[in-house]
């Protein structure tokens, strides 16, 4: 018996992805001369990603609270995780 088998974890998020997402998308629009081919997006996603604190929830309150918070270093933690990973993919793309 396994953990998967046993509970639905499909309830819990990472909202620090989600933040991760919206931020990498307003910067990719944002930025000129920038690959925006599917390798280096999610070069891009999985290097802001490693770089951010988690941020977990699994319930609705929890999601609730999370889209209302008003703490800024986390955003802010988020945005220069998002703008130093366009700036190492950007220097170092996974592609010819």
């Amino acid at each position: 018996m396994s953990l998967r088998e046993d509970y639905d974890f499909d309830g819990l998020v990472n909202d620090s992805e989600r933040l991760v997402l919206e931020e990498l998308e307003s910067q990719i629009r944002a930025a000129t001369d920038l690959c925006t081919c599917q390798d280096c997006v999610l070069d891009m996603a999985a290097y802001a990603l490693n770089n951010t604190r988690p941020a977990y929830r699994v319930s609705l309150m929890g999601s609730v609270y999370a889209r209302t918070s008003t703490a800024t270093e986390p955003l802010q933690d988020v945005k220069r995780a998002v703008h130093d990973a366009i700036l190492r993919v950007k220097a170092n793309p996974s592609h010819d």
